[in-house]
């Protein structure tokens, strides 16, 4: 299979009608019911990620497909279970309401069964350590964001920002762990408060993770295990109790590696 580069922003070989542009409306509509066509493999990736594109007879967009079957085996983590992690990530970013996550899927694609997630056109030589003056409010919510999902792997190039400068949180299939794995580059709002919008939001969430009839808890249900939910709901109430975000702790490794 070919390793192509993936397009950058505006650049040919990119889509007339791009990923980030779409209404989510219409990008789910793409990822649920359009044709998969795998163009090839998107280089660097620990698991099996495939730029495909998909086509309908309204238009087309990128996405990026990672099938089951791709999935590297770990240690701390349930085989097979990597691609459920990301629609979860997908599920909690749209009960939060903060659009950080592209939309995403789950399709039975050319290569079985995998997530299926709009691709955001960006240059890839920009990841988060390399931006100049990333939207703070953004990245306040990433930085959130990962303390609840228990992000095992932010790494820099997870943080993607497309043309028109909007900040996209990439690659959560190592996330929602019972036991603390946050490691993260986003270490720079250590100590200080959260804002009060993510305060209220955060509050939405958790009274719906504790809601066992909330329309959240039942599209969780067949993503995450019981306590992984439970646990969920745990790291969310703590962070609202702390109101501000971490230091990192010194016993632990808190950084990704590599970092970008």
């Amino acid at each position: 299979m070919s390793r192509p580069e993936p397009p950058r922003s505006g650049a040919p070989g990119g889509v007339d009608e791009g990923s980030a542009a779409l209404s989510p409306e219409r990008a789910m509509a793409l990822l649920e019911g359009a044709a998969i066509e795998v163009e090839g493999q998107i280089p660097w990736s620990s698991n099996i990620a495939l730029l495909c594109r998909l086509r309908d007879a309204q238009g087309e967009m990128l996405a990026v497909y990672k099938p089951r079957r791709g999935e590297r085996p770990l240690w701390d983590f349930a085989q097979g279970t990597l691609h459920l992690r990301e629609l979860a990530a997908w599920r909690i970013d749209q009960a939060l309401g903060w659009g950080l996550v592209p939309p995403t899927s789950l399709r039975d694609g050319p290569y079985g069964p995998g997530m299926l997630q709009a691709f955001i056109p960006h240059d890839p030589e920009e990841h988060y350590l390399e931006m100049a003056a990333p939207d703070p409010e953004a990245v306040a919510r990433i930085a959130a964001f990962d303390l609840v999902i228990n992000n095992a792997d932010r790494k820099s190039g997870h943080v993607l920002r497309d043309e028109a400068g909007q900040l996209w949180a990439i690659d959560h299939g190592i996330c929602f762990h019972v036991e603390p794995k946050l490691r993260t580059v986003i270490w720079e709002l250590a100590g200080e408060p959260l804002a009060p919008d993510l305060l209220r939001d955060l509050r939405d969430l958790l009274a719906a993770l504790r809601d066992p009839r909330s329309a959240l808890r039942a599209d969780l249900a067949p993503l995450l295990s019981v306590d992984e939910i439970r646990a969920l709901g745990q790291r969310t109430a703590e962070l609202l109790a702390a109101g501000a975000y971490p230091d990192p702790d010194p016993d632990r490794r808190m950084i990704p590696w590599p970092p970008v």
